[in-house]
């Protein structure tokens, strides 16, 4: 990052963040006058994080992460209808597997309550749980590539996952599913912890 600590810009790292347009930077803005809170929003092509001035660079880089976690988060509660969700997982193909996998639907399916996605290589067909719906973005493109990937090489074999090694946050969104999944496995407990 830039020296200058009031107004520093940083690009974002590698990954998707959503249907929304693409910010091209994250600019940095520190405040004296802010105390405890971290702010940010989208202004044009670009990402605003507003923090207090007294904040480490390192504190400062995790919550850089925080917040674009949050804000895509926020976008990806909209709902992708099932042509969007195709042109997505297009996107993620161009992008990820040299444009091989072509599905030929994606779509939004809500009799899948035990796993997040599925295909059927043979008709190209992909559909993915409305579970996803309302996750963060990585995680959702995560679930899409994994599936286009299934176009490719039908198994979990070595092959398999070398085609997701492109995606730079395949082990962020595992450990996100399985935090899902291990969360609906807890006792339901009260938000103030009585019974």
């Amino acid at each position: 990052m830039p020296a200058d600590p009031l107004n520093s810009v940083e690009k974002p790292g590698p990954g998707p963040r959503g249907t929304a347009p693409q910010p091209d930077e994250v600019e940095v803005r520190r405040s004296a006058r802010r105390r405890r809170t971290v702010s940010a929003y989208r202004e044009g092509g670009r990402t605003v994080v507003l923090i207090p001035a007294r904040m480490s660079k390192e504190e400062e880089r995790r919550w850089v992460g925080v917040m674009l976690d949050k804000l895509a988060a926020q976008e990806s509660r909209r709902t992708l209808d099932d042509g969007e969700l195709a042109a997505r997982a297009l996107r993620l193909s161009e992008q990820h597997l040299l444009g091989r996998a072509r599905p030929s639907t994606v779509r939004w399916v809500t009799n899948q309550n035990t796993r997040w996605g599925s295909c059927t290589p043979a008709e190209g067909s992909i559909r993915l749980s409305h579970r996803l719906q309302g996750m963060p973005e990585y995680v959702l493109d995560y679930v899409l590539l994994h599936e286009l990937a299934h176009l490719l090489v039908p198994g979990h074999g070595p092959d398999f996952w070398r085609l997701l090694e492109t995606y730079p946050r395949t082990e962020r969104a595992r450990g996100f599913l399985e935090g899902v999944i291990a969360a609906g496995r807890l006792p339901n407990v009260p938000r103030d912890g009585r019974e």
